[in-house]
């Protein structure tokens, strides 16, 4: 009985992509590994808590499962039939309450298994071996003891989430840092974001923001928090260099620690790309819409669940494209679709006209060809919507005006122009471009100028709390500059300070799609080594300047901060499912063979759907994975919510 963990290292041999990663070590290094000798049967049993359940649910498929093996999937903590022929991979979290569960199925005369393989999705407490050595009966009925150090969720091939929904309101909410749930909380992500490289083997330069501030005003608890989640991090991460084989001992990739403040209108300005207007505007259970289908016995027709997943070729064509482009390809692919399509154009004909041989092609296209119709009327059905929405809640005007403003092309005139002609009556929409404009230019928010222009956007009083919750998570109020005469409702000047100017050498091709997160700009920066030291920290750097230890040769450090160690570039393998396939990165025509390090960020309190484009979109440009992490993926209106329920006070309300 040992504690091992991950042999595979992502630094040499073939390069895989961070989900692959992730599903290649629950199917080969966990499941496919745990068979005992003495077990009469083939197949095993798999024995999850609630997280790991949505950690493996998240990798891999039933069937993947299924092929390694296993052929019951059960949960810890319900009752279970025994199986007493069978082995049994227990993968769940070092709690007590697991840790219980497991030894009383294992103790005893009868044990409920055969063999028992056991992996912990954390580091284990100190205590854990010792209690388990204390049943002799136990000990012999391990075949294995492991720390899996896999606990987090890959939504997406680069996108992974630590599940934390309340973040937001446990550490920026008011006196959040004097309650227990604060330093859970914290805990908690700090563990699961530090699996991540325990997973890839990788070793990073660990930044976090930092607020500039010139000592006039105290900083907050909560203008800490990216500080303390990246100290928690590393100490894990550095235990890493300890206790799990081949752990890189000097830094092979970039992470950075940001939290919602860094960029507080991507949650909120309507992006108008295919996937956030989905998210945006359809009613969809996570990524699962629901569509009526022609029913195969002839009847009424059906409703059938979709998901909008890496799997289905048309979302991840689709997905990053403006609304209106995604729209014109899907009618012109449904066009070609039905005009070329020999089981279509058979289907136009007169039966009387039709052969036994052209019957007989129709039987056998015509499952593949229902397939790809479906597909296509799914997204064409999907987009419809958008477009009937767009339209009768005029966001193409509102979109224009929430990016005038943040660019600087609008201020007080427009802004008041616009409001006196907008009909539509959409209550979330107007908080969304008054809470832009407070970004935008938050002193014509001061005193009662924001409950008058609470009024004028026909907005409730109550809406001033939801901005200046918002405006919380900024941080202090910046000093007033002294207000021209005659005060803001006349004022006609345009705002002075654009919240984004536009970028050099990219072309606006469709109306509305000059929005852009300050993400872009900051793995930009990652990129180039131009990390404005003052605004990020880098705990490594910190760490060689304390122990004395040179940064790199000549003094200097490697791209971004501590000594980087070279990555062994290997062919692309082909995959055989559409989660382990890395079609995001085949669909930006990324060379596998050729992506340099990595970069990770995460996000406290959410990520957009902007920022997820642009972590693909760079990926292909930088020829670097990015992996997004984030507390949750959130859409506007739960955004929104968020801030609703946020509890702020002293702030002008």
């Amino acid at each position: 009985m040992s504690v091992s963990d991950s042999e595979t290292s992502s630094h040499g041999g073939e390069y895989k992509m961070f989900r692959q990663v992730t599903r290649d070590r629950i199917l080969y290094e966990m499941i496919k590994a745990s068979h005992s000798k003495e077990s009469r049967s083939m197949w095993k049993v798999l024995i999850m808590d609630r997280v790991t359940m949505k950690v493996i649910s998240h990798s891999c498929k039933m069937a993947d499962i299924t092929d390694q093996g296993v052929s019951l999937v059960e949960q810890v903590f319900k009752r279970r039939q025994p199986m007493p022929g069978m082995d049994v991979v227990y993968f769940v979290q070092p709690t007590d309450e697991n840790l219980a569960l497991f030894m009383h199925d294992m103790t005893g005369r009868t044990p409920m298994y055969k063999k028992a393989f056991v992996y912990f999705s954390s580091p284990i407490p100190k205590d854990f071996i010792g209690r388990i050595k204390a049943d002799t009966t136990v000990i012999p009925r391990i075949g294995g003891l492991s720390e899996m150090n896999l606990e987090y969720f890959p939504i997406e091939n680069q996108v992974f989430v630590t599940d934390h929904e309340r973040a937001l309101e446990e550490l920026y909410g008011d006196d959040a840092d004097t309650t227990p749930e604060y330093d859970v909380c914290l805990r908690e992500m700090a563990i699961r974001v530090a699996t991540v490289f325990a997973s890839l083997k990788e070793f990073p330069n660990v930044r976090y923001r930092v607020k500039p501030t010139d000592g006039s005003v105290e900083t907050t608890f909560r203008e800490l928090v990216p500080k303390k989640l990246a100290l928690a991090i590393w100490e894990y991460i550095k235990s890493y260099q300890h206790t799990i084989p081949n752990f890189p001992q000097s830094e092979t990739c970039e992470l950075l620690i940001v939290d919602r403040s860094v960029d507080l209108v991507a949650p909120v300005i309507h992006e108008w790309t295919y996937d956030a207007m989905c998210h945006d505007l359809v009613d969809l259970d996570g990524n699962k819409y629901t569509m009526e289908v022609p029913n195969k016995s002839g009847g009424a027709p059906e409703r059938k669940d979709f998901l909008l997943e890496d799997h289905d070729p048309v979302w991840l064509e689709m997905r990053h494209l403006h609304i209106a482009d995604a729209s014109e390809r899907l009618s012109d692919k449904m066009d070609t679709l039905m005009s070329t399509n020999k089981v279509a154009q058979l289907q136009q004909k007169d039966k009387s006209e039709l052969s036994t041989r052209d019957i007989q092609q129709m039987v056998q296209a015509m499952p593949a060809f229902n397939e790809q119709k479906e597909k296509l009327s799914l997204h064409v059905e999907i987009a419809g919507k958008i477009n009937k929405v767009i339209a009768e809640e005029g966001l193409r005007d509102l979109g224009q005006i929430e990016q005038d403003l943040v660019f600087g092309d609008a201020g007080n005139k427009e802004l008041l122009e616009f409001l006196e002609e907008y009909e539509d009556h959409n209550v979330e929409n107007r908080l969304r471009l008054m809470m832009i404009y407070a970004l935008a230019d938050p002193e014509k928010f001061e005193g009662d100028q924001g409950a008058k222009l609470m009024e004028l956007a026909d907005l409730t009083p109550q809406s001033m709390i939801f901005i200046n919750n918002m405006r919380l998570l900024e941080g202090p109020p910046k000093p007033k500059k002294p207000e021209p005469s005659g005060g803001f409702l006349k004022g006609k000047k345009k705002a002075t300070t654009a919240l984004r100017k536009d970028k050099q050498g990219e072309e606006e091709t469709w109306a509305l799609f000059r929005f852009f997160p300050v993400l872009e700009e900051l793995l930009e920066k990652i990129d180039k080594n131009e990390m404005p030291k003052d605004e990020y920290e880098c705990i490594n750097e910190s760490e060689s300047s304390s122990s004395g230890r040179p940064a790199g040769p000549g003094g200097r450090t490697g791209r971004g901060g501590g000594q980087i160690r070279s990555r062994r570039k290997a062919a692309q393998t082909k995959s055989d499912d559409g989660h382990s396939s890395d079609s995001v990165v085949k669909n930006a025509t990324v060379d596998l063979k050729h992506l340099g390090q990595r970069i990770f960020v995460f996000i406290i309190g959410g990520a957009t759907r902007s920022e997820l484009r642009i972590c693909h979109k760079l990926t292909a440009k930088l020829k670097r994975e990015i992996v997004l992490g984030s507390t949750s993926i959130d859409d506007p209106p739960n955004y929104i919510t968020k801030v609703k329920m946020l509890s702020f006070s002293g702030y002008g309300c």
